[in-house]
């Protein structure tokens, strides 16, 4: 190995080394605001556990009422204190790496129908130009046609009877046959 494949790996590990840094600080950035949601998770759940006490002790709720809210608030606390565990915090992670290459997923294809759009959109424009210039074209050509036309016309009208009543040997010829 020679020193300046030695120099491109350790360049190459450099690089990939702060993207690596980088998504391990996105994870523990991560992991923190999980295991703090599922604290404040917990703590609704101990907060709704202590409401429901109340309002049964109050007559608000009956026994059968306040029994189901105090288990529905439990189930949020365990829920709150599982997510402070780190297999909530992996399932958390792995809820947010699907759902961010489903938004990656949906971008591609977003990007790729927008430059389809952006293709079909730039074919359209090229075949109007293509069309308007061919009818520029044909409007030259007619232009001049016409242009032609009328100075021969107006060469005609210029011309002396005598001029024009020349005929060559067998023009009446071929007159007559183009009638027939």
């Amino acid at each position: 190995m020679s020193f300046r494949e030695i120099a491109v790996t350790i360049r190459a590990v450099n690089r990939a080394s702060a993207e690596f840094s980088r998504i391990q600080t996105d994870a523990e950035s991560l992991s923190t605001r999980v295991k703090s949601l599922g604290a404040t998770i917990a703590g609704l759940g101990a907060a709704g556990t202590a409401v429901g006490y109340i309002a049964n002790q109050f007559g608000i709720l009956n026994d059968a009422q306040a029994r189901s809210f105090n288990s529905a608030m439990m189930v949020v606390s365990v829920m709150g204190m599982f997510m402070r565990t780190s297999a909530g915090v992996a399932i958390a992670q792995k809820v947010y790496s699907a759902a961010t290459a489903f938004a990656t997923m949906v971008q591609n294809s977003l990007n790729i129908s927008f430059a389809t759009f952006l293709a079909l959109t730039g074919v359209g424009i090229a075949v109007i130009v293509a069309a308007a210039a061919a009818m520029y074209s044909f409007a030259n050509s007619m232009n001049s046609a016409t242009a032609s036309v009328q100075n021969f016309n107006q060469a005609t009208t210029e011309t002396p009877t005598r001029a024009r009543s020349i005929q060559r040997a067998g023009e009446q010829e071929l007159y007559r046959r183009g009638v027939e």
